[in-house]
């Protein structure tokens, strides 16, 4: 983890979040400025900056955060109208926080 980064607070529990999962290698939480009804950020617990730093070993991760979004979905009452679930991938591609995450949006 990152001491800086605001998702590694937030799983060290330095910072508050809401969360709507807390597993091993995944956490899920609430945005706080959500652009939908439902608005979650699927995180992994391993700092990894972006999709661009992904190694080889980490696809069991991201397996695990698409995997997880479909269960929250189901949880969050989406799964049935529709969602969607982005990555964005460096400034350019809309991140901000340099923390691998998923966002799962829904709910309209």
């Amino acid at each position: 983890m990152v001491e800086a980064c605001v998702f590694c607070q937030i799983i060290r529990g330095e910072k508050s979040a809401d969360f709507v999962y807390d597993g091993e290698s995944v956490v899920a939480f609430k945005d706080i400025r959500p652009h939908a009804p439902v608005h979650i950020l699927v995180v992994p617990r391993k700092h990894i900056r972006s999709i661009n730093d992904l190694l080889e070993a980490d696809t069991i991760i991201v397996g695990e955060m698409i995997f997880r979004a479909g269960e929250i979905a189901k949880g969050q009452g989406i799964s049935g109208t529709g969602y969607k679930l982005v990555y964005n991938v460096e400034r350019g591609g809309g991140q901000f926080v340099f923390h691998l995450h998923l966002h799962l949006l829904g709910g309209w």
